[in-house]
C-alpha cells in the first residue's frame, strides 16, 4: 500500500516508493505528470474512475473510492484499490487530493477467475457508464461535441480517429474532427445525404457500416478515396445517429491497428451511438429554444442609442453563459426635451422568456411615461402599477435617472436596485445615497408607491455608471467584495465611457458575472474647459479629505496663472478658501469648485456698486473685436453637490 499527493492546481500526482510500486513503476520511469499513467491503467477503466472522481468533485464529497484494473508491464491485469481525500477551499473548490493506493488482488480473486465474456460485459459497461456521465453534463451541441472530441472522448470508443455530423436540412454537417490525420477530412465538412461517402449513407439508410480495410472501402466510395492515404487508418465505423425514429447525424469513428470488429465491438459501438443520438437531440431542441430566445431578449433591447449633445453614453448587455443565456435584464437612453436625457437600467425576476417578454413591455412603459414629461418619481409609481397590472407574479427592479447636460443637474429614483457610481475628474468614487423604494410591482401590490427623488450634481467631466447585480455578485462571496471590486475598477479605468464599458466587462463580467446577465450603462458629462475667452475648471473635494483644499488651491494658482490672472492668485486663494470651508463645515457631503473667466463683467442690479476691473483681467485673452467686446472678468464658486435634504452654500467673486 502507498500513498499519493495530487496537486490539482498544478495538475501534479506524486506517489511514494510504495504507491509507486502498486503502480509497477520505478522513480526514474514516473516523471509526476498524471498522464504518465496511462501506460499502465487501461483507457475503459480510466474512463471509470475518472467517473467516479469527477462525481465526487462536483457534488462537494469529501472523499472517493474505486476498484480498477492496471495492466502491469509483464501483461498482467491487477486489481487496485485507490481512495482519496478531497481539501476543498472557503469557497468549495477542490484544490488538492490526498489519498492511499494498494494492490486488492487477494480481496478480489473472485474477478481474476471471470470469464471472457464476464469481463467483456464488464468492459462494456465501464465504457458505457463514463459516457453517459460525460454527455449528462452537455447541454448545447458544442457541448456534445466537446465531450466526443476531447482525449477522453476518443478514449471510451478506443479510436484512434472521429468525426462528428449533424443533419441539416438535405446535408451532412461536419461539426466536429478529432485525430492527428482528421485534417484530410476538412474539405468535406458539408455535403448531400446521399451515398457518394460512406457516413452520409450511413445516416440515409439508417444502417452502420464497418469497414477493416480502408483501402477497400476507396473502391466503394471514389470521393472518399484521394483522403484515405493521407489519413495512415486501418479500420472504420460509420454509425447513424438515430432519436425517437429520426436522424439527428452521424458518427464516424476511426482505427489504427485493427483488423476485426467482434460482435461485442459491434454492439458496443450501436449502444454508444445510441447514446450520443439522444444526446446530440437533446442539445439541438436546447440550441434552438436559446435562440429563439436570444433573438426575442435582443428584439427587447435598443437598438441604437441615441446621440446626446454634451455627454458619451456607452452601453453593454451581456448574457449568462449558462442555462439559456436569456434574462430580463435591460437599459434604456431616453432622450427628452430641453438638453436633458433619461438613463434606465433594470432587472425583472428570472431567466427565461417569460422575463425577456416582461421586460420588453415595462421597457416601453418607462420610455412612455419619461417622454410624457413626468418626474423621475412619478415614471416609476406608473411603471410599478403598468407591470402590477400585467398579471404577473414577476417583479423588477430598477434604477433610473434624468440629467439635465446643461446644469449637472441629476434627478435619480430607484426601485429595490442598485444605486450608480460617481467617478469625479480627480479619480475619485463616490456611491451616491439613493433611499430608493420597493420594486416595481411589489410596490403597488403593498400599496407604497414612494420612491423619494435623489438630487445630484454631474460635474464636466465626471462619470456616472449604472448595472444590474451579475457585474457585481460572485457565487459564495457577499456582494459588499463586488460592490468594492467595482468601485475599484471604476476608478482605474479609462476615462472615455466606451473604454469605461469594455474595461469593466474585462474586469468583472468575464471574473465572475457569467452566471447572470448583465446590463451596463456608462454616462460621461462632456469635459468643460470652456472657451478661448471664457476657460474655466471644475473641481471636487471630498469632505473627508485632508489633502483635497491644498490640491484645488493649486489648480486655482495654475489655472489663474495660465490664463494671465496672477496678480489675482492670492485673493482668488483666501475666497475660495472661505468659501470651501463653508461647504465642507456646514454641509454633509464634499464640495464642488468652479472657477471660470466671464466674457463680460456679471452684471447685477444697479443699486450695487460696479467694482473696477482688476489691472491683471487685460491680460486675459479677449474677443477679436477689441473696440466693442467687455473686459473679461473672473468668477469663483464653492458649492456642495446636490444631495437629498442638504443645504447649498455659494457665493461668487
Amino acid at each position: 500500500m502507498g500513498s499519493f499527493d495530487w496537486d490539482l492546481e498544478h495538475n501534479t500526482l506524486a506517489f511514494d516508493d510504495a504507491g509507486l510500486a502498486v503502480f509497477d513503476l520505478t522513480p526514474d520511469e514516473y516523471d509526476g505528470n498524471p498522464d504518465s499513467l496511462v501506460s499502465r491503467v487501461p483507457p475503459e477503466e480510466g474512463v471509470r474512475v475518472n467517473a467516479v472522481i469527477d462525481e465526487a468533485m462536483q457534488t462537494g464529497r469529501s472523499s472517493y473510492g474505486a476498484y480498477f484494473q492496471l495492466r502491469r508491464r509483464n501483461g498482467h491485469r491487477q486489481w487496485t484499490h485507490v481512495r482519496g481525500r478531497i481539501l476543498r477551499d472557503d469557497r468549495g473548490g477542490a484544490y488538492r487530493v490526498l489519498g492511499i493506493v494498494r494492490n486488492a488482488s487477494t480481496e478480489l480473486t473472485e474477478f481474476t477467475s471471470i470469464s471472457p465474456m464476464e469481463a467483456g460485459r464488464r468492459r462494456i459497461t465501464g465504457i458505457v457508464q463514463g459516457t453517459t456521465a460525460a454527455l449528462s453534463k452537455a447541454v448545447t451541441v458544442d457541448d456534445v461535441a466537446a465531450v466526443l472530441t476531447g482525449t477522453d472522448g476518443r478514449e471510451r470508443f478506443g479510436a484512434d480517429g472521429l468525426v462528428l455530423g449533424l443533419v441539416e436540412g438535405g446535408a451532412l454537417k461536419v461539426i466536429a474532427l478529432a485525430g492527428d490525420s482528421m485534417e484530410a477530412l476538412d474539405e468535406l465538412k458539408l455535403h448531400r445525404l446521399d451515398d457518394s461517402l460512406p457516413l452520409a449513407e450511413a445516416v440515409l439508410t439508417g444502417q452502420p457500416r464497418f469497414v477493416t480495410s480502408l483501402g477497400e472501402l476507396g473502391h466503394t466510395f471514389p470521393r472518399l478515396a484521394p483522403y484515405i492515404q493521407s489519413m495512415e487508418l486501418d479500420a472504420a465505423a460509420f454509425l447513424p445517429l438515430i432519436a425517437q425514429a429520426r436522424p439527428v447525424g452521424g458518427l464516424a469513428l476511426f482505427f489504427r491497428g485493427r483488423s476485426d470488429f467482434s460482435a461485442e465491438d459491434r454492439n458496443l459501438c450501436l449502444g454508444l451511438a445510441g447514446i450520443v443520438a439522444q444526446s446530440l437531440q437533446r442539445a439541438i431542441l436546447f440550441d434552438q429554444e436559446r435562440e429563439f430566445a436570444t433573438g426575442l431578449q435582443a428584439s427587447m433591447l435598443p437598438r441604437h442609442v441615441p446621440e446626446v449633445t454634451g455627454a458619451e453614453i456607452a452601453v453593454r448587455y451581456h448574457a449568462a453563459w449558462g442555462g439559456r443565456e436569456v434574462g430580463g435584464d435591460w437599459y434604456d437612453v431616453i432622450a427628452l426635451p430641453r438638453g436633458r436625457v433619461g438613463v434606465v437600467v433594470g432587472d425583472v425576476q428570472g431567466h427565461d422568456t417569460h422575463a425577456a417578454a416582461i421586460m420588453g413591455q415595462l421597457r416601453i412603459a418607462i420610455r412612455a411615461y419619461a417622454g410624457e414629461g413626468h418626474p423621475p418619481a412619478t415614471v416609476l409609481a406608473r411603471a410599478s402599477r403598468f407591470l402590477a397590472e400585467l398579471d404577473t407574479e414577476r417583479f423588477a427592479t430598477c434604477t433610473y435617472a434624468q440629467v439635465d447636460l446643461v446644469s449637472g443637474g441629476v434627478r435619480a429614483v430607484r426601485a429595490g436596485h442598485l444605486g450608480p457610481f460617481i467617478r469625479h475628474t480627480d479619480g475619485r468614487v463616490g456611491r451616491p445615497n439613493l433611499r430608493g423604494g420597493l420594486p416595481l410591482g411589489l410596490a403597488s401590490e403593498f400599496d407604497d408607491e414612494d420612491f423619494p427623488e435623489t438630487r445630484l450634481d454631474l460635474v464636466p467631466g465626471e462619470t456616472m455608471v449604472m448595472c444590474t447585480d451579475g457585474l457585481v455578485e460572485e457565487p459564495g462571496l457577499d456582494i459588499a467584495a463586488g460592490m468594492d471590486a467595482l468601485e475599484a475598477a471604476v476608478r482605474t479605468g479609462p476615462e472615455g465611457a466606451d473604454a469605461l464599458a469594455d474595461h469593466l466587462s474585462a474586469s468583472l463580467w468575464e471574473r465572475w458575472g457569467t452566471g447572470d446577465d448583465v446590463a451596463l450603462l456608462v454616462l460621461r458629462r462632456a469635459p468643460d474647459p470652456g472657451t478661448p475667452q471664457a476657460p474655466r475648471i471644475h473641481q471636487y473635494i471630498h469632505q473627508a479629505d485632508p489633502e483635497g483644499l491644498a490640491e484645488s488651491r493649486v489648480a486655482l494658482r495654475r489655472a489663474l496663472e495660465d490664463w494671465g490672472f496672477g496678480e489675482l492668485v492670492d485673493d482668488v486663494e483666501l475666497a475660495a478658501g472661505e468659501l470651501l470651508g463653508n461647504v465642507l463645515l456646514h454641509t454633509e457631503g464634499g464640495a464642488v469648485l468652479t472657477l471660470e473667466v466671464l466674457p463680460e463683467p456679471v452684471r447685477r442690479g444697479g443699486a450695487l456698486p460696479q467694482q473696477p476691473v482688476p489691472a491683471a483681467a487685460s491680460k486675459a485673452p479677449r474677443p477679436s473685436s477689441p473696440t466693442t467686446a467687455p473686459v473679461p472678468t473672473a468668477r469663483l464658486q464653492a458649492r456642495p453637490p446636490r444631495r437629498a435634504r442638504q443645504g447649498q452654500f455659494g457665493a461668487a467673486a
